[in-house]
């Protein structure tokens, strides 16, 4: 679900939420970001994108919640971060149709650009077809 609505200043006031809490466990318990990864059952490369405010998408809330109770943290000082008004909310969802129409113009627009090189054309043909074929070997 991706959020062209979000402001950069949510994405910065919870990557410093997130190094704080951090610092925090580190200087409390001793760990390691990989061991706080790991307790927590969020991927390394997950708490990086946190902390480097790298995110287009809303972190999933469940994540969020086993992060903070891994590392001490309040839940509510990290919803309030994420710019929800409680530990209940949920992200606001962006028109999906919308953003979906806006990628598949893109998609059009280079497939029918004489400048795109016949290649490249041809990859992201391909590309479309194996995914065309993921979605019906799902529903089978």
């Amino acid at each position: 679900m991706r959020h062209d609505n979000v402001p950069g200043t949510q994405q910065a006031a919870f990557a410093q939420f997130v190094r704080h809490a951090i610092d925090d466990s580190r200087r409390q318990r001793g760990w390691t970001l990989t061991q706080i990864a790991a307790h927590a059952g969020v991927g390394r490369s997950t708490i990086f994108r946190w902390l480097n405010g790298e995110w287009t998408d809303y972190p999933q809330l469940e994540r969020v919640r086993r992060f903070c109770r891994t590392v001490n943290a309040p839940v509510a000082e990290a919803m309030r971060a994420l710019g929800m008004p409680s530990a209940d909310a949920t992200p606001p969802r962006a028109p999906a149709a919308a953003s979906v129409e806006a990628d598949i113009q893109v998609i059009l627009a280079r497939l029918s650009d004489p400048d795109v090189a016949a290649e490249e054309r041809h990859h992201i043909r391909m590309l479309l077809r194996s995914l065309a074929r993921r979605g019906k070997q799902r529903r089978s």
